[in-house]
């Protein structure tokens, strides 16, 4: 609590008062200019300053539109206000999930509804006929193969690229690993062209 300042024709001064315990303090006296700690405004610094005077709104956004979402998003949370935040973030998850159930549900009834029209009736049997399981069998067989065809060249490269540093100079001794690999190109060799007259 500031104590009220006396001027007179000796200067400014703090009057005489009485403490709890009834002694008296004497009166101060106060330098021109002086002001005490308690009156001292706190220092902010240039970013606290432009923070403040900032607006709460973002640019180009009503006072009246931030008014209606607040009042909206007072009455969600008035609905759920007796929930944890869990509890409320399952519900929005439930709430989530009904929605892709909607629309799944429509696009899954119109995908069946497409696939029943194509579907006809055979004699019977629920298994594919004989010709559709060998070409399933066939594109599987493809694929393998393609795949070691690719592995092979792969391979093949790395024997080449391995030779070319020997040659080069950049390796100065093939270790025994190295040799055993330059030693498998012609096996390899046969191999791919095996499986590309086989395609």
């Amino acid at each position: 609590m500031a104590a009220p300042y006396v001027t007179d024709e000796t200067g400014k001064y703090i009057p005489a008062s009485q403490r709890p315990d009834g002694t008296w303090r004497k009166p101060r006296r106060v330098r021109e200019g002086y002001v005490p700690p308690e009156e001292v405004p706190v220092y902010e610094n240039k970013f606290v300053k432009f923070f403040k005077s900032k607006p709460d709104l973002p640019p180009g956004l009503n006072a009246d539109e931030s008014d209606k979402s607040k009042q909206q998003q007072s009455k969600q949370d008035g609905e759920l206000a007796g929930l944890s935040k869990s509890a409320k973030r399952n519900l929005k998850r439930k709430e989530k999930r009904k929605q892709q159930q909607e629309c799944d549900g429509t696009a899954e009834a119109d995908e069946l509804s497409q696939t029943l029209q194509k579907t006809t009736i055979a004699g019977g049997s629920g298994n594919p006929s004989p010709l559709a399981a060998a070409a399933l069998q066939g594109d599987h067989e493809g694929a393998e193969k393609a795949k070691k065809v690719k592995n092979l060249k792969k391979k093949l490269r790395q024997i080449d690229e391995l030779q070319q540093k020997l040659d080069s100079g950049e390796i100065k001794q093939a270790t025994k690993e190295q040799l055993e690999k330059l030693s498998r190109r012609k096996l390899l060799m046969e191999e791919l062209e095996d499986l590309e007259l086989g395609l």
